[in-house]
């Protein structure tokens, strides 16, 4: 199965969120929304240095043009 995109998992982990803010989820459920939502925090936060990443290489490629 393909990951979500960026995008796409902001949306869920807004979702999660106000769910969680609710507070009217059995614990089960609340433990494992929050389970999923540590998951897409860290791959928002993965995706966001690789993206911070390759903008250093590139405007690292582009000054050594120059």
């Amino acid at each position: 199965m393909a990951k979500p995109s960026y995008e796409e998992s902001i949306k869920r982990i807004e979702n999660i969120v106000a769910k969680l803010e609710g507070g009217s989820l059995p614990l089960d459920e609340a433990l494992k929304l929050f389970e999923e939502g540590t998951k897409l925090v860290s791959y928002c936060s993965k995706s966001l240095d690789e993206a911070e990443q390759r903008i250093t290489e590139l405007t690292e490629e582009t000054d050594a043009g120059n």
